[in-house]
């Protein structure tokens, strides 16, 4: 039997990491256990004994409210959630039909993972701390790189060279052999070796280009290129795998990546003279994006410092239009809502404001503000945040109200929880003050809390408005990936795991009376507020972190593909690791949701 567990786990991951003496050794300490249909293997809430690797048969996974969470088959585990956490189930395991599983013991299991860190990598769910990398020197050459550089045969004219490099606006071409670069002519052979030695425009790049350049894998750090530019006198650095080009590197690019961060950007706008300026400078988002993720910040500081220069545009746009329209005639306060207002957006925004104005206001007042939020409204489209699909924004004039009526509003909301109240409820616990008069929302929110709070119907209207996006699971260990259109067959890792988190998360801070409007803030002061279990908002933080992590580093990859930035992921795209892991964080989620609906989500 010894010999029968240990070929076994010689077959299975992570169990294949181990040496023959490692695994001879567990399979001497586990034991394989027979299942009748209908037999619990544990129970919500009850200690967990062991880690279970099914052999053959299905094992359904139920919440503690006896919703279907997920079927396992053959070479899946389960347990390991609540050993790598407190020891105690979070979720129930019951035999569809008979089966067999290898139990390796709680105490066993705890030992492997300590003694070994590729096994409990595997074993994690939640995701590492990376130690984040201080400057650009420290990235891989493939986080910065441009993909599918100019290329010519050696053979090619320079005239016809140098027309390619002018109408592409780079400075050198690779000359390659079936996919391998044999020389390099950059603008500087171009001006130092042809025009000054006045060869005719017929010669072959060959004959002026440099020979056999040197090149560095993608793998290599920024600060190898940067150390062989200075010692070797170079601008321009092939990126070579496997001996094919796939790459190039410039010193152009270090200089404008180092040019691009938050602070940098945000500087500029301060001192743009109009939108057009705004727009060029915020079109360089998304290298940032792929900086910052390529440098391993968290999703939160990444999504934060692009909310900054999203603000910082806004309020710049609000001086340019005050400064056209002449000072406003009463007090006012410009709000984000939506992924500006909690300071999480991507490479893909939209936008939604609004306007409060001081009570002061008459109604001839609105012409100017009127103005001022069409000013301000399409400077942001024109820089790329793109008008509200919705129309909520400031342009619409039931978005554009003195103080008193956007009491009246949330009242009214709370009052009257139908489905439109609560989508505008939902949007609107959102806002954040961007600029202008920060004293007109402060009483208004704290008003506007504890009154929805104490209102148990329109609570329970916000459950159920949260529930309105079910994360991605296929019942077998799969994705219910996207049925039809252009995004077939992959997941909407916004609407399908970043709202479901952010919608549980605004219950949290609307029960425990939270003024946070960014997520994961409201998760944390949710855990520490008792708003939500301590368990299961640790949990939760978890899976959101896995799934905002994995949703911008699917954006920076498309990004240097020279793709648009979406939302949509194939999961081939991902290991089957990482599968496994993403799959697990969209079951927490699906368990929250559950315990929310049944009013257990928030109780702790």
């Amino acid at each position: 039997m010894t010999a029968d567990i240990a070929a076994i786990l010689a077959q299975t991951h992570p169990y294949d990491l181990l040496t023959p003496e490692e695994r001879q050794a567990l399979a001497e300490q586990s034991g394989i256990r027979k299942v009748a249909p209908g037999e619990t293997v544990y129970v919500i809430g009850k200690p967990v004994t062991a880690l279970c690797l099914i052999l053959s048969g299905r094992i359904e996974i139920t919440d503690d409210g006896g919703d279907l969470l997920s079927i396992l088959g053959p070479r899946n585990s389960f347990g390991e959630r609540g050993l790598l956490r407190d020891g105690i189930a979070p979720v129930t395991a019951t035999a569809t039909e008979t089966s067999e599983v290898l139990a390796i013991p709680a105490p066993v299991f705890k030992a492997l993972v300590a003694a070994q860190p590729r096994v409990l990598k595997f074993f994690d769910r939640t995701r590492p701390t990376a130690a984040r990398r201080q400057d650009i020197t420290t990235m891989a050459l493939s986080d910065l790189m441009t993909r599918d550089p100019l290329t010519c045969a050696p053979e090619t004219p320079l005239i016809e060279a140098a027309r390619k490099m002018r109408d592409l606006h780079v400075s050198c071409i690779i000359a390659t052999v079936d996919g391998v670069a044999k020389g390099i002519l950059t603008t500087g052979d171009i001006t130092g070796r042809a025009v000054a030695e006045g060869r005719p425009t017929d010669t072959p790049v060959s004959a002026v280009m440099t020979l056999d350049p040197i090149a560095l894998p993608p793998t290599a750090l920024v600060a190898d290129v940067l150390h062989a530019m200075v010692e070797r006198g170079i601008t321009h650095m092939p990126v070579v795998e496997g001996g094919l080009l796939v790459g190039i590197l410039t010193q152009t690019d270090l200089t404008r990546f180092q040019a691009t961060s938050s602070a940098a950007l945000i500087r500029e706008i301060a001192a743009s003279p109009d939108s057009a300026t705004l727009a060029r400078i915020v079109a360089r988002i998304p290298d940032l994006l792929v900086q910052l993720v390529g440098a391993q910040n968290p999703h939160q500081t990444v999504t934060r410092l692009i909310t900054d220069i999203c603000d910082a545009t806004t309020r710049r746009l609000l001086v340019l239009a005050e400064a056209k329209l002449g000072p406003p005639p009463v007090p006012y306060l410009w709000l984000a809502c939506g992924s500006q207002g909690r300071q999480e957006q991507t490479g893909v925004s939209d936008q939604d404001n609004c306007l409060i104005l001081d009570d002061a206001a008459t109604p001839p007042d609105d012409a100017y503000f009127a103005e001022l939020a069409k000013f301000v409204s399409d400077g942001l489209n024109e820089a790329g945040y793109f008008y509200c699909p919705g129309d909520m924004m400031a342009t619409n004039i039931k978005w554009r109200q003195p103080l008193r009526v956007w009491r009246q509003y949330f009242r009214g909301w709370i009052a009257t929880p139908n489905p439109e109240a609560q989508m505008l409820a939902s949007v609107m616990f959102d806002l954040r003050a961007i600029g202008g008069t920060t004293a007109l929302f402060s009483d208004l929110q704290a008003e506007t809390l504890a009154a929805a709070s104490k209102n148990s119907i329109f609570v329970a209207h916000m459950v159920s408005n949260s529930l309105k996006h079910q994360p991605p699971l296929g019942l077998f260990r799969g994705f219910a990936t996207v049925r039809s259109g252009e995004h077939k067959n992959t997941i909407d890792l916004k609407h399908a795991g970043v709202v479901p988190v952010v919608d549980l998360g605004r219950i949290y801070a609307l029960t425990g009376q939270l003024t946070q409007a960014n997520t994961r803030a409201r998760l944390l002061a949710a855990i520490e507020a008792r708003a939500v279990s301590s368990s299961g908002g640790r949990d939760l933080l978890d899976a959101y972190d896995m799934i905002a992590d994995t949703r911008l580093a699917h954006q920076a990859a498309q990004i240097k593909r020279g793709d648009k930035p979406d939302n949509f992921m194939p999961p081939a795209d991902l290991s089957d690791f990482e599968r496994s892991h993403l799959r697990d964080a969209f079951v927490v989620i699906k368990t929250m949701q559950n315990a929310a609906a049944s009013g257990r989500g928030y109780l702790n």
